[in-house]
């Protein structure tokens, strides 16, 4: 069926085989079972058959287990045996075939970049990244804050940190308006974004 993604089933034993129609694509679905019941195969077999159908896939995959639809599958892997004939007894002509795929590099070097702005981390977010004490969490909301209210950009951290330091060099007048700064929650503040700047961490921000 070119309409449809083979899922499951067919062969005498297991009764009528299951296709995914493509017009249905687009509802929700949970694939869900225990250890070794085939959640990451059908996984593979679903974005394979999108991807083959012309409809672009996106996948978080953490642990990298459906990466290895980017490369195709070798006759002589020593599962080949089985694999085809688990595919002969359920129905699914199983052709050996690479998918395009781009994966997403933290570093950019071997894969597409990913970027973001400090300003769509959040402070909540920021601040458990930063692993920021109760009070340096506040100060880092009033930052968040004041370049809101002021229009001011935060696309890197060499933002924040300069943001960090006018606050710092102004606290008088911005602990009027939004609350006690300390300066020595500032300079934490910089240390730990010295830290995560000095890990790579600096390539995430555009």
């Amino acid at each position: 069926m070119s309409d449809a993604i083979f899922v499951g089933g067919g062969g005498e034993d297991y009764g009528v085989p299951q296709n995914l129609l493509l017009k249905y694509g687009n509802r929700h679905g949970l694939i869900a079972g225990a250890t070794g019941t085939g959640k990451t195969v059908t996984l593979q077999i679903l974005a394979e058959g999108f991807s083959a159908a012309g409809v672009p896939v996106f996948m978080a995959d953490v642990k990298g287990n459906l990466a290895g639809i980017a490369q195709p599958g070798s006759a002589e892997h020593k599962l080949h045996e089985p694999f085809m004939k688990r595919a002969a007894t359920i129905g699914l002509d199983l052709q050996y075939q690479a998918f395009p795929v781009a994966f997403w590099d933290l570093f950019g070097e071997q894969g597409h970049p990913i970027r973001a702005t400090v300003a769509k981390m959040v402070p909540l977010l920021l601040s458990h990244l930063l692993e920021l004490t109760e009070p340096q969490e506040g100060v880092l909301n009033v930052a968040f804050r004041l370049a809101d209210e002021e229009e001011l950009p935060l696309l890197d951290l060499k933002d924040l940190q300069a943001l960090l330091t006018f606050i710092a060099e102004n606290d008088s007048e911005i602990s009027a308006r939004y609350g006690l700064v300390s300066t020595t929650s500032i300079w934490a503040i910089q240390r730990r974004l010295l830290v995560l700047e000095n890990q790579g961490a600096a390539q995430m921000f555009c």
